[in-house]
């Protein structure tokens, strides 16, 4: 089958699932209409491995009675796989990010709405500008779906050429970003006004509109196919430990990754004679072969195994300007392959610990740092755990992590070498998160008792003591055998 014939089969199911036949959908319990949108500008960026939406709105009260509840729709689907979302006022950049919510309104729909909370109630014929941003994971299906060691890798990813809206939309245009200029196949749509035909390809972009008013719900269903010829990398689990030792100086990291590719299978059986020959040239490859991970600096003792062992092919450069770890994986993972690994390294507790006029102590680190790709990096679920000095209490914790994304947070008591009554660990998860959220801060506030403090070299020396007097108390002691004389 022929690629173009494959897009037009593969846009066919689109219009399936969502027919453009019926360009408006009413669920049987809807938001209430007091806004409109009087202005929308809808910027998509497929130019890494996962999607990055951002809508630019006008909104207008058109109600009676001031209102602050603005809602977005969504499908299930959507919302399983959406992540990031940071909602801010385009005019006032203080004002924001405002507070957000996944909510179901009709059981019985599909269709889930984001709910943004306005900080403050917009009057009656007011308007405000609301600067929306997301993200998708797993968004894009590799087109064809399996191809050869050496080919080319196409990605096709579908949207609506109208942004999903629970409100009327006076005025809108689609924009798609993409990461080269070669887009092979498009949908196209009957333009207006003095345009034939949408969308308008400039370069490496393509704009669907502008469109005159639309209704609440209306769809126009599209899809694009565009070269991605870079790993769709894929996390699906990471486990970050960050264990802080006041006594040592020290904070440890330690990072253990379950990574796929999403990209195109393999058509044939991999050939390593063929990759090391290609390996002279270095040809641009769908296929991930290394991962650089930018740390802080002052950073050591980094090291790097996976399930079987350590593993030797890295490099780690440190000096005052940078540390940076360099990974190659044992093979090439190709689409569809999976690879567990972990990485681990320790940094000095005065980059990240300090203590307060209050006497407790502040603990400032990265919420995710992972590798730095230039086709960047999506994690499905991310847990992050900081095991803090033994008798740590009144543990508070605050991150710039966007809220959605965080699922569950919890303060538990964790075991290891010398406790008597074990650590205090912060367990925070999240979810759909992406590598544009590295560095975002993770701050964790906690009060160490002085008994706390003192507890560890008491134990270490206690346990000393006792080994010391019991052996010279065994040592003292005469086990020999004696024959009694008659």
């Amino acid at each position: 089958m022929k690629t173009s014939a494959v897009f037009s089969a593969a846009l066919s199911l689109v219009a399936l699932v969502s027919p453009s036949a019926a360009k408006s959908t009413t669920a049987l319990l809807t938001p209430p209409q007091v806004f409109k949108n009087t202005n929308l500008v809808h910027v998509i960026s497929v130019e890494k491995n996962y999607v990055k939406e951002n809508v630019n709105v006008l909104i207008e009260n058109i109600s009676k009675e001031p209102q602050d509840e603005y809602y977005l729709p969504f499908t299930a689907d959507q919302v399983s796989r959406l992540g990031g979302v940071e909602v801010k006022d385009r005019k006032d950049a203080s004002a924001g990010p405002f507070s957000t919510q996944t909510v179901e309104l009709d059981p019985e729909s599909d269709t889930l709405y984001l709910r943004i909370q306005l900080p403050t109630p917009l009057k009656a014929g007011v308007q405000q500008t609301l600067g929306i941003t997301y993200y998708f994971l797993d968004a894009y299906k590799p087109l064809p779906a399996s191809i050869k060691q050496d080919d080319i890798q196409f990605l096709a990813y579908s949207f609506s050429a109208y942004l999903p809206s629970a409100y009327a939309t006076l005025k809108q245009k689609t924009e798609v970003k993409f990461p080269s200029s070669t887009i092979p196949d498009y949908t196209r749509l009957p333009g207006s006004g003095d345009v034939k035909e949408f969308p308008q390809k400039q370069g490496s972009k393509l704009t669907y509109g502008p469109f005159t008013e639309q209704p609440a719900g209306a769809v126009e269903p599209v899809q694009v196919r565009f070269e991605f010829n870079k790993p769709v990398t894929h996390i699906s689990e990471l486990q970050r430990d960050i264990e802080v030792s006041h006594w040592g100086g020290n904070v440890a990291f330690e990072e253990r990754y379950t990574l796929y590719h999403h990209g195109a299978n393999l058509s044939s059986l991999f050939n390593r004679v063929k990759w090391t020959q290609a390996n002279y040239y270095n040809p641009t490859t769908h296929a991930l072969k290394e991962l650089k991970f930018p740390l802080r600096i002052g950073s050591a003792d980094p090291y790097y195994t996976d399930v079987i062992g350590n593993v030797s092919t890295s490099r780690f450069r440190s000096n005052k300007r940078e540390a940076l770890l360099e990974i190659k994986p044992r093979y090439p993972i190709f689409g569809g392959w999976k690879y567990p690994f972990t990485i681990g390294w320790n940094s000095d507790a005065k980059n990240f610990v300090r203590a307060t006029a209050s006497g407790g102590y502040v603990l400032n680190v990265p919420f995710l740092e992972g590798p730095k790709q230039v086709e960047g990096v999506e994690y499905e679920n991310v847990r992050v755990r900081v095991v803090l000095p033994e008798g740590a209490e009144n543990v508070k914790y605050h991150t710039t992590i966007p809220e959605i994304s965080i699922t569950d947070a919890s303060v538990v008591i964790h075991q290891t070498f010398l406790d008597t009554i074990g650590r205090t660990a912060l367990i925070i998860k999240a979810r759909n998160l992406v590598d544009d959220f590295r560095e975002r801060e993770l701050v964790v506030s906690y009060d160490l008792p002085l008994a706390a403090r003192l507890r560890k070299p008491l134990v270490v020396f206690g346990s000393a003591l006792v080994v010391f007097v019991s052996t010279w108390v065994l040592g003292s002691l005469d086990f020999s055998f004696s024959s009694k004389r008659k």
